[in-house]
């Protein structure tokens, strides 16, 4: 297949200057820069670094409040009364969630994010609805991202009968992995929160990913819980904890014994660098064998005013709290917003290389730390071969 579109004169993450040639979605082959055919569209990269793009291991669709006049934000305590307010504004909301995840879709695919994967509410009072939403959005914007999708009890299981049936529902209905949140600081029950998050998994083969916020020795109970109920149905590879406050918080003997057990059964864990609350620790979790990947989490919701979904602020942010400052960790910062979180979430023919997918995102920057010292803007985002955004602006759509 002849090339339909050539990037010329891009920078490698490996210092290399390179023509990369298109057909149709794939990248056919990757040339030394001016070598590229000269009788197709190109794309002029030079100066640029070419990255493949950037995935997003943890969003919420459902929650922003994009396309809203700003809304204040509502204190809470605890994450108990935070998922109370938070049902409070979600009943007085207009604006669909379609519309308002559609914006949120547009403004992150410009900042070259490609894949994603997304948590949605599952509870009584809302039902699938948000899950339907979600599964609308990935079709509407198939051409922008490659959407994953969470069935999140965000109330709770135990607490909230019939959420377990609706979990079970929302994986049959098109949700691609089941969630679950805060076993004992919610629901006060590790084991029956579990059962039932483990349950799901199992009955239709999908993986898990479960918002862990309970603090100290329990949440580091909780994660060997997790791995070790992993381990039992060879789940291994397949399930993920966000945040994990926990293991910011522990002594030696905790951290080293829940980490290895985290390794030895493959759970990753996904931190968005949190504000003044502790984080996983990168490094050391990194020599322990855990994959720790990253993700944007809230952004202007309820939880948060914070946020825009540019992975690459993402992955500043992180290199920041965790003193990220030679320039091997400063590429491990940029690993985490897309090749580390591309493994985590499976995504296919991912990368720069014959035979992978042309999902690329053009940087004004030398090099990868370079790019995130300063996470330049005005991108130029190529998404299954088709210039998406040039400049940080989206293209026209079909």
């Amino acid at each position: 297949m002849l090339p339909s579109l050539v990037i010329s004169g891009a920078t490698l993450a490996d210092g290399r200057r390179v023509d990369i040639l298109i057909a149709g979605e794939t990248i056919a082959a990757i040339v030394p820069a001016g070598q590229g055919p000269a009788d197709c569209d190109r794309i002029d990269a030079t100066d640029r670094l070419a990255a493949p793009s950037f995935v997003e291991g943890h969003i919420h669709l459902d929650k922003t409040l994009l396309g809203l006049p700003f809304i204040p934000h509502i204190p809470g305590d605890t994450v108990a009364l935070r998922i109370e307010a938070e049902k409070q504004l979600r009943r007085t909301v207009a604006l669909p969630v379609e519309e308002r995840g559609g914006r949120l879709i547009e403004q992150i695919a410009a900042f070259g994010t490609g894949s994603l994967r997304s948590h949605v509410d599952i509870d009584t009072e809302v039902g699938l609805k948000g899950l339907h939403a979600l599964l609308r959005l990935k079709e509407r914007y198939w051409d922008l991202v490659d959407i994953q999708i969470v069935a999140f009890p965000q109330s709770g299981i135990r607490i909230d009968p019939g959420v377990a049936d609706l979990l079970d529902a929302a994986i049959r209905e098109g949700a691609d992995l089941v969630g679950g949140l805060d076993p004992a600081g919610i629901d006060q029950d590790v084991t029956g929160h579990l059962d039932a998050v483990f349950a799901v998994a199992e009955k239709h083969g999908v993986g898990v990913d479960i918002h862990l916020h309970d603090s100290g020795p329990l949440g580091a109970f909780e994660l060997r819980q997790i791995a070790a109920r992993t381990l039992a149905l060879g789940l291994e590879g397949k399930v993920a904890v966000s945040h994990a406050f926990a293991l910011g918080q522990i002594d030696d003997f905790e951290f080293f014994r829940t980490a290895e057990a985290l390794a030895n059964a493959r759970v990753a864990i996904m931190t968005n660098g949190p504000g003044p609350v502790a984080m996983p620790p990168v490094k050391r979790l990194r020599e322990a064998g855990v994959t720790v990947f990253a993700g944007s989490d809230n952004i202007r919701d309820a939880w948060s005013p914070y946020g825009d979904g540019d992975l690459l602020r993402r992955a500043q942010i992180i290199g920041y709290r965790q003193e990220f400052l030679a320039d091997p960790d400063l590429v491990h910062a940029f690993a985490m917003v897309t090749e580390i979180p591309a493994a985590v979430l499976g995504v296919t023919h991912y990368g720069l290389g014959p035979g992978r997918r042309a999902d690329i995102v053009l940087l004004d920057a030398g090099s990868v730390p370079e790019a995130v010292a300063g996470a330049p803007r005005g991108r130029t985002v190529i998404k299954r071969g088709r210039l998406v955004a040039l400049e940080g602006v989206l293209t026209p759509r079909d």
